[in-house]
């Protein structure tokens, strides 16, 4: 016979009690956070950080393997917000990317473009690892480039390769039935290889873009198009090779780019970051979603390295 003591009894019934006000509280405070907006930046400083890492998206899937992803929309706002801020005197970029969709670097590019146009705000990149193909053709509307003597840049080059299966199809007896209305509308499909055409259609495609990239480059860096097109190649380069060919303008870090704002503008640069605040719910969220996408990492890396079929990235 188990003997329980009313003290015991008591302090069981406290505990109980307790994690259901909690629960509770925490609930509510959820319910109201669920329709709150999130701050997207805090308004002190005069120089405004604004960070692009990872993927360059138009916009995020909303899928938790996209909440790492740098989306147009938000840092082409983040631009238009500095700029409409007197207060703000530079943008200094934080780039940690190997690039992403062409349309998507394009926009932030030419908001870049745009803030240089309507205001005299100095523009600054910073590549701490990694300004590749699309991460560079942002770094390359800003004014003035600092990159890591380590760190990737370049890659001046647009790809939209995509997985055939038609091999492992036939060899599993599966069939692709094809209906289509438009004869190059399901051009590119992973079901069936490329005609000999529809081969000469995309790579006329994606030289059409590598163009556009390559005559960016040259005129953000003022060099040459003919002196681009030696090197765009779609390598990458360290930093210190980017400088000597005049991709970048000093080697360095954070400290350097803020040196170079002070010195232009003869201020004492105070950073602003420009983010989105998580709201409650999601900061919950993701600490259970973490957890999970942790465990199953290496399944969903391979998952999620596939690239789209119908998506040309740069």
């Amino acid at each position: 016979m188990v003997i329980i003591k009313s003290k015991n009894v008591l302090l069981v019934i406290f505990i109980v009690l307790l994690v259901i006000v909690l629960a509770a509280v925490f609930a509510g405070i959820g319910f109201l956070f669920a329709f709150v907006k999130p701050v997207d930046f805090i308004p002190s400083g005069n120089v405004a950080v604004i960070a692009i890492k990872g993927p360059i998206m138009a916009e995020n899937s909303g899928g938790m393997f996209g909440s790492g992803a740098a989306t147009s929309t938000d840092i082409v706002n983040y631009i238009e917000e500095a700029e409409k801020d007197p207060g703000v005197k530079a943008v200094l970029f934080e780039i940690n990317s190997p690039g992403g969709t062409a349309v998507a670097s394009d926009e932030i590019a030419q908001a870049i473009h745009l803030l240089k146009e309507k205001t005299n705000k100095t523009t600054v990149a910073w590549i701490r690892e990694v300004g590749a193909s699309g991460g560079y053709w942002i770094a390359s509307a800003s004014e003035y480039i600092v990159a890591n003597r380590m760190s990737i840049t370049g890659s001046i080059g647009v790809i939209s390769s995509y997985l055939d299966f038609s091999g492992l199809m036939d060899r599993y007896d599966v069939n692709y039935q094809r209906l289509v209305s438009g004869e190059h509308k399901d051009m590119g499909t992973p079901f069936k290889p490329l005609s000999k055409e529809e081969e000469i259609i995309l790579q006329k495609q994606l030289d059409q873009i590598h163009g556009f990239f390559i005559s960016e480059v040259a005129k953000n860096r003022d060099l040459a198009v003919e002196e681009v097109q030696n090197f765009a190649d779609g390598s990458f380069f360290l930093g210190v090779r980017a400088k000597e060919l005049g991709l970048v303008d000093e080697l360095g870090g954070q400290k350097e780019a803020i040196k170079y704002i002070e010195n232009k503008l003869n201020i004492k640069v105070n950073l602003i970051k420009y983010e989105r605040q998580p709201s409650f719910l999601s900061m919950l969220s993701g600490v259970i979603i973490d957890h999970g996408f942790n465990v199953g990492k290496g399944l969903g890396n391979s998952l999620t390295e596939v690239e789209s079929n119908s998506i040309i990235k740069t």
